[in-house]
């Protein structure tokens, strides 16, 4: 697909959303599955399973990688995307995209020995590459975009509602002790 494909499938998508401002709403869906030890696979539409796995100092198997990576490509692709994505509809020339990213984890988090340690990341970094032959002010004004059009990296910057619920043996467990 052509940078010229890419402008062309994007700007009809928003035309039909501008013409039917409620069709933006989407819901995206994964399911996942403990398939032995600490290796797990995920499911996305009709594409095959992915696995996960954890390196052997956390009890895996080193088949795959692991949930936080799995951010850390999150992010890094989402940015690749939104870059191809943008710099077609702006019109800026793009040769390639790369991200190198980084995640700070502390360990004491995970397994609960610090109770002042998160169990997630503290900090996540990352450098993009880009080749083009665009003007300085070109790249500044697309950077820009991406930054603040980014899915992923807003979902990680924005403090938003994630809830759940466990059912157990096919009913819903409680969570509070004293409701049980």
């Amino acid at each position: 697909m052509s940078q010229e494909d890419v402008k062309s499938a994007l700007l009809k998508t928003i035309e039909g959303l501008q013409a039917n401002p409620n069709a933006s709403k989407v819901i995206f869906r994964a399911e996942t599955e403990l398939v032995e030890n600490v290796r797990c696979q995920g499911k996305v539409r009709n594409f095959p399973p992915m696995f996960t796995d954890e390196p052997p100092e956390l009890a895996g198997g080193d088949t795959g990688m692991n949930p936080v990576e799995l951010i850390l490509v999150a992010l890094g692709t989402c940015q690749e995307v939104m870059y191809s994505a943008y710099a077609s509809v702006m019109g800026i020339p793009l040769e390639s995209v790369k991200c190198n990213l980084k995640g700070n984890l502390d360990l004491k988090g995970l397994f609960g020995l610090d109770p002042n340690v998160p169990a997630g990341y503290t900090r996540i970094s990352y450098e993009t590459e880009l080749k083009s032959s665009a003007s300085a002010e070109q790249l500044r004004q697309l950077v820009q975009t991406v930054e603040k059009h980014c899915p992923v990296l807003d979902t990680l910057q924005r403090p938003m509602q994630v809830e759940g619920k466990v059912n157990a043996n096919g009913a819903p467990l409680s969570l509070d002790a004293a409701a049980e």
